[in-house]
């Protein structure tokens, strides 16, 4: 179980270094015990170099999974993260670049590919956000950088993807709560993940033939480097949903774990909250 803690005030730069931050998040729970679910499976995470990615990677991982990682920068919080799929037993293919960049998004799968001979599990889980307080303050250059960040790259990656995920293969999206309650200081990125919902249930239909399936996770809010990088203050960061308090990555890797076995099996098309008890609609 996720225990309360507390933030000390801490500024980083977006999109932020997971080593950096104070406490560093926890990433699997010693408790987890790997049971094959995913023994033999490739996965390719963006994002997963820390944070969330960063967990369902060391989870993919300890399931037996093998995983390519993207990330755009942070390159000791990508290896670091490399070292933790190793140490589960698993082999882990770090590849850094701008996923706004359609070209490399078909590289990436191409590259795994060539590494790897196959590809049964993506996970969309990249993502910015540039809080604004007001409507005014949101530039029309910061709107769409938001959607080439947190929406374009999903479509460019999966449509790359499909020549090679075959039947029984699986792609997880990284929506949010904010797609379900908003948030008024986060409205392009809300929107943004509104979005991401919408295309997951589409996609789930158009894929459902060919028996690949198609889900989703909106978390709450997570102790991940995206939030002393962007928030200026964070004290009471987690602690105005039920539960009162924020959760951790490891809270949230396993529901990527379930969504990719064959325990979910006659699931698409769904979004599982994970968000210390909001209830919401959807």
């Amino acid at each position: 179980m996720g225990e309360e803690k507390d933030f000390p005030p801490q500024d980083q730069d977006q999109p932020g270094d997971e080593h950096k931050m104070i406490p560093e998040p926890e990433i699997i729970k010693d408790s987890y015990r790997g049971s094959g679910k995913l023994k033999g499976k490739v996965a390719l995470i963006t994002g997963g170099d820390s944070g969330i990615g960063r967990s369902v990677a060391v989870h993919y991982a300890r399931e037996g999974a093998n995983v390519a990682i993207v990330y755009l920068e942070e390159d000791k919080d990508a290896k670091d993260t490399r070292e933790m799929v190793e140490e589960e037993g698993g082999k882990c293919l770090l590849i850094h670049g701008d996923l706004k960049d359609e070209a490399f998004c078909q590289k990436i799968i191409a590259t795994t590919i060539e590494e790897f001979g196959t590809l049964d599990i993506l996970v969309n889980n990249a993502a910015m956000q540039f809080p604004k307080e007001k409507v005014e303050d949101v530039t029309s250059e910061q709107f769409k950088k938001t959607f080439s960040n947190n929406v374009y790259p999903y479509f460019f990656v999966i449509k790359a993807a499909l020549e090679h995920l075959g039947e029984g293969g699986v792609i997880i999206n990284t929506t949010s709560v904010t797609a379900y309650r908003g948030s008024e200081h986060l409205l392009d990125y809300s929107s943004s993940k509104g979005a991401i919902v919408s295309f997951t249930r589409s996609l789930s239909k158009m894929l459902v033939e060919k028996k690949i399936r198609v889900n989703a996770v909106a978390p709450g809010p997570i102790w991940t480097p995206l939030i002393p990088s962007t928030f200026d203050d964070i004290e009471d960061f987690g602690k105005k949903v039920p539960m009162g308090r924020p959760g951790q990555p490891s809270e949230v890797g396993p529901a990527y774990v379930f969504l990719a076995s064959e325990d979910s099996s006659y699931i698409t098309g769904q979004v599982i909250h994970i968000n210390g008890g909001e209830i919401i609609g959807g």
